[in-house]
């Protein structure tokens, strides 16, 4: 039997890195998804306050499997 993956496309973002943005995209996602196979990172984003970065921003795509 051949596998399928399924891929969605999440936004996520964080105060502390980009890296914990993606964490949190994969956690959230883990709430209602089984079998999640990668997380591919297509844009990184930053908003600033008083010259200094306040949320890290992704735009991510993750794939599973389906079941």
């Amino acid at each position: 039997m051949s596998n399928v993956v399924k891929v969605i496309e999440v936004l996520a973002e964080s105060e502390k890195s980009w890296e914990d943005a993606a964490q949190q995209a994969i956690n959230r996602a883990a709430k209602t998804l089984h079998g999640i196979k990668s997380i591919y990172i297509e844009n990184f984003e930053a908003k600033i306050e008083d010259n200094r970065i306040v949320k890290y921003r992704i735009n991510a795509k993750i794939s599973f499997l389906l079941e």
